[in-house]
């Protein structure tokens, strides 16, 4: 299907709105400091919508409806899973990370066990956020092809100068900004979309009727420690996500930070929830089609052209978000973390700002390439995997530095960050497909740790 002038009247209206909060948000970037931390200025809503605009990209949309195509609710824990993890950030995790005053986690687990540990924490989840920019630039390349004449090369590299102005501009400011805004228009937009497609179909017993309840209506479909694995890789993930620890560094005050995590944690799973209502209208209604353009296509067929065109912007909006927002974290990481340490410790307010803005470019191109050669996969499998990995690495190291200072040895921290991802890359070898490996990949790692804080007590004694 092609759009019409009326969906480009649509799209400009809203990317006209996000322009303008983008013109904003630069304005607000006055120091490195600004760009990565917002200058501790941010009210709830800027909290929320940092986190929203990260968590809420293209895998909690596209990817969703692409998954609840085929597994029907099973595709809910994304999104889920996010809910949870924000919830967990509020409760234990805001307190120590705001009263810490340090911008990345890296510093965090610095503090706590030296520059050696900082350093490995840094690569390897610059890692795993890095996997998690390719999901959005597969959704990215989805949307553009479903709508246009756009090969995959066109489309990832308009996905790579999307990303590029979205977030370069604007730092925090502009994913937390524009966060907002495209929160109000998604939640609007992709809200809209799961009702008109409950309306639709005839209401939620149509889906009942025409889809099979032990597929489609199960959360636990893939069994219940695939599943629990899911929820896990993501709640760790977003407790250990650089974007996610600086959106509550962010805030003006604790409470503000909390309250923005909660924001996040009641929104973030409606979204998911649409989507999958959307994917299995489109399993009952085209099922021959390809699973991840069951959300643009249901858009540009059933919803009023103005207001399609608005939605399918605002998607575009979403991912390029999601991913920016990554991308400035691994920015902020490897910045603050390894340029300034390693390479130029004098380096002035103004280079580190040039640095900053360099690895993002170099992040993002790198990203485009690799998705290049992995076109076709599933968007969701890659975010969980990039959360995964993060929480391997970082989980437990980040609890003792948050919750057990000077009670755990170094050498513990740095054998749990080795073991963690180990563990689980061997698990996907070694253990039952219905075993999700990240459960081995963080258990170990918490064991360790564990190991570490009884050795210490022993001493003590």
């Amino acid at each position: 299907m092609t759009m019409e002038l009326s969906h480009y009247i649509g799209a400009a209206i809203v990317l006209a709105i996000m322009t303008l909060g983008g013109i904003y948000s630069g304005r607000q970037i006055k120091s490195s400091r600004d760009f990565t931390s917002g200058g501790r200025r941010a009210g709830s809503g800027i909290v929320a919508g940092t986190i929203i605009g990260t968590l809420v990209g293209g895998a909690s949309t596209i990817g969703t409806a692409q998954l609840a195509f085929t597994d029907g609710f099973s595709a809910w824990w994304f999104t889920l899973g996010n809910g949870i993890g924000c919830l967990i950030l509020g409760l234990f995790y805001a307190k120590p990370l705001y009263q810490s005053g340090l911008v990345t986690l890296p510093q965090l687990i610095s503090a706590e066990f030296g520059r050696k540990a900082a350093t490995m924490a840094a690569v390897l989840t610059s890692l795993g956020s890095f996997l998690s920019i390719i999901s959005q630039f597969l959704s990215g390349i989805a949307l553009i092809t479903a709508l246009s004449s756009l090969g995959p090369m066109g489309a990832s590299a308009l996905v790579l100068m999307l990303m590029m102005a979205y977030v370069i501009f604007g730092g925090v400011w502009g994913t937390g900004i524009v966060g907002v805004l495209k929160a109000l228009l998604m939640y609007a937009g992709v809200g809209l979309s799961g009702i008109m497609a409950i309306r639709v179909a005839g209401g939620l017993e149509a889906f009942q009727t025409a889809l099979p309840a032990a597929q489609y209506f199960n959360l636990l479909s893939h069994g219940l420690t695939k599943n629990m694995g899911s929820v896990v890789s993501v709640v760790v993930g977003v407790v250990t996500g650089q974007v996610y620890i600086q959106a509550i560094i962010a805030a003006k005050s604790l409470k503000t930070s909390r309250q923005g995590a909660w924001i996040s944690m009641a929104l973030i799973p409606l979204i998911g929830l649409a989507g999958i209502y959307v994917g299995m209208f489109m399993r009952i209604h085209a099922p021959q089609m390809d699973p991840v353009y069951a959300l643009p296509v249901f858009v540009l067929t059933y919803l009023p052209p103005v207001l399609a065109g608005g939605i399918l912007a605002t998607l575009l909006v979403t991912l390029v978000g999601s991913g920016a927002g990554m991308a400035l974290g691994i920015s902020a990481m490897v910045g603050q973390d390894l340029y300034k340490v390693y390479v130029s410790p004098e380096a002035s307010d103004r280079s580190m700002l040039f640095v900053t803005r360099l690895i993002i470019f170099v992040v993002l191109a790198l990203s485009a390439a690799v998705t290049i050669g992995n076109l076709g996969s599933g968007i969701l499998g890659w975010s969980f995997v990039s959360m995964g990995l993060r929480g391997t690495v970082a989980f437990a190291p980040l609890c003792a530095a948050l919750f057990m200072p000077g009670k755990v040895g170094r050498s513990y921290a740095y054998a749990a960050m080795i073991a963690g991802p180990l563990l689980m890359l061997l698990s996907r070898w070694s253990l039952p497909p219905n075993i999700d490996p990240i459960l081995l990949g963080i258990s170990g790692p918490i064991l360790i740790m564990l190991a570490g804080r009884l050795r210490r007590n022993h001493h003590a004694l």
